[in-house]
């Protein structure tokens, strides 16, 4: 006798039929094909067969998207960080949600999610974003074949082209200019923002540094929280003092000499925050606020917060610093995240470094000929051949 939901029945010219999900069509409808038995027990063990060695074999779907994201949502709460539970939960309820969320799942296409990322775009999303938006949609639809056993909707999806944009940064003389005009007016923000631009610290690092986080006889400190604010999962937002974004993000670094000195000039008790001076963290976006007004009264241009890091990344390269080094006391867990993000040139560099090709003495250029070079050329092709 046949079950309820099995797709296995008795024909009446004698024989059993089973049908079977085959695929999809452009539509979303599912395409089913059959196969055939002399028994109930023998087309239910093709179909058993059929849903191992073929992957378009898949249990029926009647959940809507919006249905799965909240059993995705509620199973990875307890396994991420609150600010990336957050962060997902605003790309579901902002993006996601108002586009697919009564949608029942399997009736999802390629090309729905083609017109989607092109919609995205169209209107004024930067590809990056866009494409973090797939990637929470691709996370769902991978749980809900690993737990549900439905076709995963999203797997020929692909993620719009990221290009990313140089930053613009301050010149070299604009960097001491700054410096000289924090040195100048010297307060907590403007320690803060040497900090960074010597250190490389995130905006979050920074405002979440305490003075129990600085070994002031080994001249380190270590990054051991990042401050953000966060979604609620009902209302409204909160400030929060979370561990590193990740485990490579929390790490020691040797605190430059001048920089000690002004430390240990203003040092407070262990449990107070350097910028804020008080046992509660400032909002990284005052900071960033502070930081454009530093710029405006040193009359500087106007540049992100961000670009300490990115300014820092470059001249510690251009000083002699060796990759591996630098990575690490950015925080992160692969040199190529350094050198493709981090690491800007200027035309002057780049002339810098054609000059070396340039024949000593009028001789013609031989690239064995290493025993003419000076120490400094062999150390800059060095340099080169890691980039």
């Amino acid at each position: 006798m046949a079950r309820r939901g099995e797709n296995i029945y008795k024909r009446k010219d004698g024989r059993w039929e089973g049908r079977y999900k085959s695929g999809y069509r452009d539509n979303g409808q599912t395409r089913y094909h059959s196969i055939y038995g002399h028994s109930y027990a023998e087309v239910k063990q093709k179909l058993a067969t059929l849903k191992v060695t073929n992957p378009a074999i898949t249990n029926s779907c009647h959940m809507t998207v919006k249905e799965l994201f909240n059993e995705w949502l509620s199973a990875i709460k307890l396994r991420v960080k609150p600010s990336t539970y957050a962060n997902y939960l605003l790309k579901v309820e902002k993006h996601i949600l108002p586009a697919f969320g009564g949608l029942r799942y399997d009736m999802l296409t390629v090309q729905m999610l083609n017109h989607y990322i092109e919609d995205k775009l169209s209107s004024g999303l930067s590809a990056k974003y866009v494409s973090d938006i797939i990637i929470v949609f691709k996370s769902m639809s991978k749980y809900s074949a690993k737990i549900h056993g439905f076709r995963n909707m999203l797997a020929d999806v692909s993620l719009p082209k990221v290009h990313r944009k140089e930053l613009p940064l301050l010149s070299p003389s604009q960097q001491r200019k700054l410096c000289n005009y924090l040195l100048h007016n010297l307060n907590p923000t403007s320690l803060c923002v040497l900090l960074s631009l010597y250190t490389g610290l995130r905006v979050g690092e920074v405002c979440g540094l305490m003075w129990g986080d600085i070994d002031f006889d080994k001249s380190i400190f270590t990054v051991r929280r990042t401050v953000q604010r966060i979604r609620n999962s009902t209302h409204g937002t909160r400030l929060i003092a979370d561990t590193p974004k990740s485990r490579s993000s929390k790490r020691s670094i040797p605190i430059p000499t001048f920089i000690m000195k002004l430390l240990r000039e203003s040092r407070r008790t262990d449990d107070r925050y350097i910028l804020s001076n008080s046992t509660v963290a400032t909002e990284p976006r005052t900071l960033q606020r502070r930081f454009k007004a530093i710029l405006n009264k040193a009359n500087l241009p106007s540049v992100g917060y961000h670009c300490l890091r990115h300014m820092f990344a470059t001249n510690s390269l251009q000083a002699g610093f060796d990759v591996k080094t630098l990575s690490e006391i950015l925080g992160h867990s692969s040199v190529e995240t350094t050198l493709n993000r981090y690491v800007h040139t200027s035309i002057e560099r780049k002339i810098a470094c054609m000059a070396l090709l340039e024949a000593p003495s009028n001789e013609a250029y031989l690239p064995s000929a290493t025993s003419s070079m000076t120490v400094e050329r062999m150390s800059i092709l060095s340099e080169l051949k890691r980039l």
